[in-house]
């Protein structure tokens, strides 16, 4: 057995889901033949029929929230309001972010339960993490410099803490959800403006607990390495990627997710990196 499945987004070329994916089924006795296609905003829609002719794709930045027309919202997509897995047969559209920063975190020995956690962003990623959150028990507080988008957010979250300024306070858990610090932002941290009383991400993370940005490429981003300079534990996204793949690959094939398999599968992997 071998699926066709693909990965969208705007850049997807340094992507490592591919060989995340390939692992795992063959974990599974499953072959893989894996595309990431690199789309403009404007040619989203026209690759649509392409990507529904496959066994299964996944969605990321910045098309999680624009297939959600095209599919059927089911599991946590209908909670969260963005979908990136899409079961093409069914015309399905699901979230595993939720479960994989969870499981992320969960890896670290964290548990989000009773903890105050500020959420950069609320796009799709954004999203999914304040629902996982609140859904662990944590009090989210939640920042997006796109009013309409914060206030989306809020409506879907009733429980989330909206900002429409960061001011310095303190956070067990602060978690980059912005896409800043990559592509052609890398060596930038979120929260620059001080104009309406922000503050710096420098600021900002003194008396944090833990210090997350969901971004993987480069490994250590600007606003993690501000953290580890303050001697914050600082998290990537790498392994977000992989629980999120897992949970995917799991929906792919009909099987039960189990997070004591998802993580002998993560051991496995890295050990399988080794050397690299």
């Amino acid at each position: 057995m071998t699926l066709h499945l693909a990965l969208v987004g705007k850049d997807v070329s340094a992507s490592e889901s591919p060989r995340i994916h390939r692992f795992l089924l063959s974990g599974w006795g499953v072959g893989c033949r894996y595309e990431c296609l690199s789309v403009p905003s404007e040619q989203f829609s026209a690759v649509l029929p392409a990507l529904f002719e496959t066994d299964g794709f996944n969605v990321t930045i910045p098309y999680k929230e624009r297939i959600v027309p095209y599919v059927r919202l089911l599991g946590d997509a209908g909670r969260f309001g963005s979908v990136n897995t899409v079961l093409p047969r069914e015309r399905a559209g699901y979230n595993t972010d939720g479960l994989g920063f969870l499981l992320m975190l969960g890896a670290a020995g964290v548990d989000p339960k009773g903890k105050r956690a500020l959420v950069l962003g609320a796009g799709g990623a954004g999203k999914s993490c304040i629902g996982a959150l609140l859904g662990a028990g944590a009090e989210v507080f939640a920042y997006e410099k796109d009013p309409s988008r914060m206030q989306a957010a809020a409506d879907r979250f009733h429980d989330v803490h909206p900002l429409t300024a960061v001011p310095s306070a303190p956070y067990d858990l602060i978690v980059n959800c912005t896409g800043i610090g990559m592509h052609d932002t890398v060596g930038q941290t979120p929260l620059c403006r001080t104009d309406r009383g922000e503050v710096g991400a420098e600021q900002l993370l003194e008396g944090c607990s833990l210090a997350v940005d969901l971004i993987y490429t480069p490994a250590e981003s600007a606003f993690l390495r501000a953290a580890r300079a303050r001697g914050i534990p600082a998290l990537n996204g790498a392994s977000m990627l992989f629980y999120q793949a897992y949970a995917a690959d799991c929906l792919f094939l009909g099987r039960q997710s189990d997070s004591e398999e998802a993580h002998k599968f993560y051991r496995n992997y890295l050990g399988s990196t080794v050397g690299e």
